[in-house]
């Protein structure tokens, strides 16, 4: 079975490699799935999507045309791709539902500890010889309130990485979690009493209709003064209009984003040399009490063995005409 990676990255690359232990046929290209790349898709009975790619309905159209009877997404997240369209079409679907749940949570405590322990000042400050502590007073994280919203297998870690720190755990899931309860002293309760007393909201709820704009200004009003908001999850969980209006009003104290609902053709691209028109991230990224990462919260060594390794056993099953335990909707 031939099969087109689009959206290839060179830190994936190698990984990919290893895992193609049945000698597939593959080929990786850097272009995007969309509208203009559809063709590409052209002899190839499968395609490898990234979080990047258009896999909407009249893509999956073009691609079916195209031959195309299986599409691997090398990711957990499936808000890019129109399943129900895909299932209509006869195309086979699967994700990569548990790659490393403990990268992404490890990863939203870092923007925790390094917003509320002013990392990123001090180093700033330091570079230029001063060593100064006034703007860099943070608190205890022991004994704080956090709010985990999301509590499925990343949301979980989240909780038992923060039980460590001696934290007040609240949570808000359509699926309470007994094991969390127990474990982890999480108590399960609304989203709007979650907000209005939690310290620190970490976000780790996947994109749909439900969650799109989850957090907005409503629900922002709800919170305590000075809030700290981690979203590692998906950027159009948060209305990020918004998240910087409360910003400059000081309702929201901290912000740490790994994720952005506009960052599609910015992030996992070099912009040095080239000019950047987003006028939202410009002014968050120049915000002190605002850090960005550019979606690496899953760049791990063991996240990327997981996404290639399961990549591989999707395409290898289909290869086989098996089903995969990872076709959408999951049997």
């Amino acid at each position: 079975m031939r099969t087109l990676f689009y959206s290839s990255k060179a830190f994936e690359r190698s990984y990919l490699l290893k895992e193609n232990t049945d000698g597939q046929i593959i080929e990786m290209i850097t272009e995007t799935l969309n509208d203009k790349t559809a063709h590409l898709a052209k002899g190839f009975e499968a395609i490898s999507i990234f979080t990047g790619d258009d896999a909407s309905a009249g893509i999956l159209e073009k691609l079916e045309a195209c031959g195309v009877k299986y599409i691997a997404i090398r990711a957990a997240g499936y808000d890019n791709t129109d399943i129900t369209k895909a299932n209509e079409l006869r195309i086979c679907v699967a994700n990569v539902p548990k790659y490393s749940p403990h990268a992404i949570a490890e990863h939203a405590v870092a923007l925790i500890l390094a917003l509320n322990r002013k990392l990123i000042i001090g180093h700033l400050q330091l570079q230029a010889h001063n060593f100064t502590l006034d703007n860099l007073i943070g608190y205890n994280l022991n004994n704080k309130k956090v709010g985990i919203i999301g509590t499925g297998e990343t949301g979980s870690v989240a909780a038992k990485i923060l039980h460590g720190f001696g934290c007040n755990i609240s949570a808000y899931d359509i699926m309470p979690d007994k094991e969390n309860e127990n474990k982890f002293g999480v108590t399960y309760t609304s989203l709007e009493e979650l907000c209005k007393t939690a310290d620190i909201i970490t976000i780790h709820t996947p994109l749909n209709e439900q969650t799109k704009y989850l957090i907005n200004d409503k629900l922002i009003k709800l919170m305590k003064r000075g809030v700290m908001i981690i979203n590692t999850a998906r950027g159009a969980v948060v209305n990020t209009a918004d998240i910087i209006e409360n910003l400059l009003t000081g309702q929201v104290g901290f912000y740490g984003m790994d994720v952005y609902e506009k960052e599609k053709g910015i992030f996992f691209y070099d912009y040095s040399d080239k000019e950047l028109n987003d006028g939202q991230l410009i002014k968050l990224m120049a915000m002190p009490s605002v850090l960005v990462t550019p979606h690496q919260a899953f760049a791990t060594a063991e996240a990327l063995q997981n996404i290639a390794a399961t990549t591989m056993y999707n395409l290898n099953c289909w290869a086989k005409n098996m089903p995969s335990e990872n076709e959408l909707p999951h049997r």
